[in-house]
């Protein structure tokens, strides 16, 4: 449940969406469709369905990365709070690694956070970062995501012949999906829905 927790956090999957919609926009932009013709159409469609599997593998794996690095990060801060000088020392870099989050944390909170911290067994924060079965779980879930949210961009391509027309209605729908990954994206975090979800379709448009 953890895992999917962290899979679902609306900012991930909003932001996965919206780069994944950039980047076949990006793609699909840039095509020369002076020769437009019905072969020209499927090498289209072929080619953004290997964009969008290309972007969720790289998404898939850095997932893992960024999960491993973290987990290193977290793990090396313990061993530098039971590793500093003094008290004092020790809370400052709590409070370095907290950021914004330390400012609602009095004095005796970090004291109390420190103190367990070094009381944490030797052996256990030793422990090299390893990769878990949830990292690999994890990715599968981030590729599908990726390559799901975007496919819908592909699907003019496979019912209209005509290439100008079909990249028409693609960019369309990568445009009204923009806005409404920018819609949820602002509604979550308490912004404006309709100047969020427009500045999103505008930068499709742009692209």
């Amino acid at each position: 449940m953890s895992a999917t927790h962290r899979i679902l956090d609306p900012i991930d999957r909003n932001a996965e969406v919206l780069f994944g919609l950039f980047m076949v926009l990006s793609f699909t932009g840039t095509v020369n469709v002076a020769t437009a013709g019905a072969e020209d159409v499927r090498a289209m469609m072929w080619a953004a369905i290997g964009c969008n599997t290309a972007w969720g593998f790289v998404d898939a794996v850095m997932y893992v990365l960024r999960n491993l690095v973290a987990r290193g990060r977290k793990q090396h801060v313990l061993q530098q709070v039971r590793a500093a000088p003094d008290a004092a020392a020790g809370a400052r870099l709590i409070r370095d690694e907290l950021g914004a989050a330390a400012a609602v944390l009095l004095g005796p909170d970090v004291e109390r956070l420190r103190q367990r911290i070094v009381a944490l067994p030797h052996a256990e924060l030793r422990q090299r970062a390893r990769l878990q079965r949830d990292d690999f779980v994890g990715a599968v879930a981030v590729f599908v995501l990726v390559f799901l949210s975007t496919f819908p961009v592909v699907l003019p391509f496979m019912f209209i012949d005509d290439l100008m027309l079909a990249m028409r209605v693609s960019g369309l729908v990568a445009i009204a999906m923009l806005f409404a990954a920018g819609w949820n994206w602002a509604r979550y975090a308490g912004m404006p829905p309709w100047r969020t979800g427009v500045t999103m379709a505008m930068l499709g448009v742009a692209i």
